[in-house]
């Protein structure tokens, strides 16, 4: 699918470019044809990044990224299906839907980009944001213990869960790579830092 958009909405410096770029080269290093893959995105600034991938590719509605990724998976076994969200979603209002994928342990990726607040709406506090953080919904400091990705993502039995920085991209690519060839639910959490809301 080609893309419409002529140029990129994000931030300068978007560390959304690297996750992008690592997510590209994985694909392109495994030769998995253009029509065998599906990009699934839900909104905020992570889901531009689908409008940049010349391949199949969805962008759903909030939250809902994972059951229409399922769907897909379900529907049509022979496609490779990377989902992508952000911590927000991922461990909080969604999270249900990312405990069930995992118990389900359907053959899927799922990535969160990890930036530890709500940064779309402008820097509130997240399931991720560490402890003593200032933010705009926690003016006296966060007093709330964060939740951890990968011990969260390991209660309901998922095998494959890994978190990495965004800035190592050859190393994002090969435990995307490894992600994908994963024969069951994967799981891979971006330590991600926003250039205009930062809590790292």
């Amino acid at each position: 699918m080609r893309t419409w958009l002529n140029k990129f909405q994000r931030c300068p410096w978007c560390w959304n470019y690297f996750i992008h770029l690592a997510i590209k080269q994985a694909v392109q290093e495994l030769n998995i044809p253009k029509h065998k893959l599906v990009f699934v995105t839900w909104i905020w600034c992570n889901s531009k990044m689908s409008q940049y991938l010349d391949w199949y590719w969805s962008e759903t509605l909030h939250g809902r990224g994972l059951p229409f990724a399922t769907g897909i998976k379900l529907s049509n076994p022979d496609l490779t299906v990377i989902s992508i969200a952000w911590d927000w979603d991922s461990y909080g209002i969604w999270l249900g839907h990312l405990l069930h994928s995992a118990r389900r342990n359907i053959n899927l990726v799922h990535i969160t980009c990890d930036n530890e607040n709500y940064w779309l709406t402008t820097w509130q506090a997240s399931p991720t944001t560490p402890l003593d953080i200032q933010t705009k919904s926690t003016p006296d400091w966060n007093q709330t213990k964060p939740f951890d990705p990968i011990q969260l993502v390991k209660s309901a039995w998922c095998e494959f869960t890994y978190s990495m920085p965004d800035k190592d991209i050859k190393w994002l690519k090969e435990k995307i790579k490894e992600a994908i060839l994963h024969p069951w639910f994967a799981h891979i959490d971006v330590q991600q830092q926003c250039p205009s809301w930062k809590t790292r």
